[in-house]
């Protein structure tokens, strides 16, 4: 490959990865912001999260849009090429991250006023936490290349499910004391189940990077909490 055509391959690149760390940025934002919406049920900032979600879906687009011509261009092979793959996988969990947060944004509104008690709001606050910096370590692996990072967050996984269907069972309980607390316990479920979906995104990040990095996919069943049949039919 002559030395300008490589260079020219480089600078593609290094803008798809921008445009993956300008992603990664939104939907850090945009989560962060989730947790502090759901704790205040603010919902000034739940609408700012809704609104922010259009730049992530058109920089998926970009990402692949670009990765495919880079592809047909330059007809990478090897690392160059797991590395012009890995931007499409990645681009595309975080689209839906986005989405997931978005989610949990419109329960917020959906909630209407209804203030649930502070023990379940801190409980899916510690979850929300959670997956934030499972989120927040597997983008640090990305951009750092770091292999032992990510299988770190890959290990991880199960940690969010626990927790998901500990609050599972925390909702539940509220609903059969009171039917008055079925409604907004309903909003909270979907959005516990929202942030657990968000953890396992976290962990597919972390299986791209670790096959980027490697070359090696990660075989084995993910590490799982806890997960009875009823928690996963709440997310159907």
């Amino acid at each position: 490959m002559a030395n300008h055509t490589v260079a020219a391959f480089d600078l593609e690149l290094k803008e798809l990865q921008r445009t993956i760390a300008a992603m990664g940025g939104i939907a850090e934002t945009m989560q962060s912001d989730a947790i502090d919406a759901l704790a205040k049920q603010d919902v000034r900032l739940a609408q700012k999260i809704i609104a922010a979600d259009p730049e992530l879906d058109r920089l998926q687009r970009d990402v692949e849009e670009k990765a495919i011509l880079t592809i047909a261009r330059r007809q990478p092979m090897a690392v160059d090429l797991r590395d012009v793959i890995a931007t499409i996988r990645i681009a595309n969990d975080l689209e839906r991250v986005g989405d997931l947060v978005k989610n949990i944004a419109k329960r917020i509104l959906a909630m209407d006023g209804q203030f649930p008690p502070p023990t379940l709001l801190a409980s899916i606050g510690r979850m929300s936490l959670m997956a934030l910096n499972q989120f927040k370590s597997v983008i640090d692996a990305y951009t750092q290349r770091d292999p032992q990072a990510a299988l770190a967050v890959w290990q991880r996984d199960g940690d969010i499910d626990n927790l998901y269907t500990s609050l599972f069972r925390e909702l539940l309980t509220y609903m059969m004391e009171d039917p008055r607390n079925i409604s907004f316990c309903t909003h909270l479920l979907f959005a516990a189940k929202n942030v657990e979906r968000i953890g396992d995104h976290a962990t597919n990040i972390a299986e791209t990077v670790y096959y980027l990095v490697t070359g090696e996919s990660l075989a084995v069943d993910r590490p799982r909490g806890d997960e009875n049949e009823l928690s996963a039919q709440a997310g159907e």
